[in-house]
């Protein structure tokens, strides 16, 4: 797997990274065992960066996370982010930060996510708070989600940012609008969150009976039945283009991420061992430029549905 430098002054890590959301639970039950056998799978197919971040916030991510790197640390990238509610103030992420490296069992996180605009704080207080972080060694990177293209030159501007994460996917391409441009000025790493589409671009979610009570999917507008409905022509265009090549529609979707560029750097997230393997083998993967185009046309920037936020 070719690796990468994630911005311009971050860590090399592998070109493919793993994102925790499907072994939280947030798309249906997670056998705690089998997902720590996925994590180390994952670490030994060259995965380094992962992605221990978990919406519920009940920590048993970063804890299955700590446990998968123990005895491999130096194998493993580990980006967490802080737990910011509307009400919060910048010393939380204080809070957020110790509670993470004790639930991780590490010393140090290598790449924290903070929202600058979160909170009741100005975005320069909340870098500021980042910064300290960073002196007292708790955190290698800073990380910025949940932010406009101008919050994160203010960020930067504040505290050198390394990496912004955002969703972008083949299915949800608003980021090349401001900010890839805005990153890539920077030169600041992009972590592509939600690659798959919440599970879309696999082509396994063609209606909303398919999905679980509790998953997270059904609060979101894009597999709400009158959305996915008219969106299954894409897709069935997407599966053709595949079909061409001879590979799934999702490692498809996959490696034309990878082909936008070395500073992105896809995070996609699975608790199925079978599928992290389908997900690695897209990095072999290379698409011409005929396509990358057939790719785009099918999925037109600004077309695509809205989602639910972060």
């Amino acid at each position: 797997m070719r690796r990468v430098t994630l911005g311009s002054r971050g860590p090399e890590v592998a070109g493919l990274g793993f994102g925790c959301l499907s072994v939280a639970g947030v798309y249906g039950d997670a056998d705690p065992d089998e997902s720590l056998r996925v994590v180390r799978r994952a670490l030994d197919a060259g995965v380094s960066l992962i992605d221990a971040t978990d919406i519920h916030g009940d920590g048993e991510v970063e804890r299955l996370v700590g446990k998968a790197v123990a005895h491999r640390r130096e194998e493993a990238v580990i980006a967490t982010s802080a737990r910011q509610r509307p009400g919060s103030r910048p010393g939380d992420l204080v809070r957020c930060c110790d509670t993470a490296l004790s639930r991780l069992g590490v010393d140090r996180i290598d790449l924290f996510y903070v929202n600058p605009a979160a909170g009741r704080a100005s975005v320069e207080e909340t870098m500021g708070v980042a910064g300290e972080l960073l002196a007292a060694g708790k955190i290698r990177h800073v990380g910025v989600r949940g932010v406009t293209a101008g919050q994160l030159r203010r960020a930067h501007e504040a505290v050198p940012v390394t990496a912004l994460a955002v969703e972008y996917s083949l299915w949800r391409r608003e980021a090349e609008r401001e900010h890839l441009p805005a990153a890539r000025e920077l030169g600041v790493g992009v972590v592509a969150c939600r690659p798959l589409g919440r599970g879309f671009l696999t082509g396994r979610i063609t209606t909303s009976a398919q999905l679980a009570p509790g998953d997270v999917r059904l609060r979101d507008p894009r597999f709400a039945p009158e959305s996915l409905a008219l969106e299954l022509g894409r897709l069935r265009e997407a599966q053709r283009a595949a079909a061409d090549l001879d590979v799934g529609v999702g490692r498809l979707a996959i490696a034309w991420l990878l082909a936008q560029g070395d500073d992105v750097v896809p995070v996609p997230s699975t608790r199925d061992l079978v599928h992290l393997e389908m997900n690695l083998a897209a990095a072999g993967i290379v698409l011409s430029e005929g396509v990358r185009a057939r790719l785009a046309e099918t999925f037109p920037l600004g077309e695509g549905p809205l989602a639910l936020g972060d």
